[in-house]
């Protein structure tokens, strides 16, 4: 397992701090029956939420309460907006309703062909 990192103030910092996202394609969300609920891509845009919930996969293992309340964490300042606007970070949203009890979910990372 990853050690965590002490989240600062801000996501800009806190991804600062992430491993590398180098040759991952995306990765799967999946439920507890292997069903893939949501994907992130490695795509402009999304790289950052893809770069968190790698790190997650790797200190974690799984995102469950405990990773998504530390994914809440390293967000930042983004989870206040996300509060604020539903809808509008949606790898946001997904961490605060796992973080409530949510179910939690597998992160599977796929590598890029190659």
């Amino acid at each position: 397992m990853l050690a965590q990192i002490e989240p600062g103030a801000t996501f800009k910092d806190n991804l600062a701090m992430l491993p590398p996202i180098d040759g991952l394609s995306h990765i799967d969300l999946t439920d507890a029956d292997g069903a893939v609920v949501a994907t992130i891509e490695n795509q402009p845009g999304k790289q950052g939420s893809l770069a968190l919930y790698h790190y997650l996969a790797q200190a974690f293992g799984a995102l469950d309460v405990a990773a998504a309340t530390h994914g809440l964490a390293v967000f930042a300042e983004h989870v206040s907006d996300a509060r604020a606007r539903p809808g509008a970070h949606p790898n946001v949203d997904r961490l605060i309703a796992i973080a409530q009890g949510g179910a939690a979910m597998n992160i599977v990372v796929v590598r890029a062909a190659g």
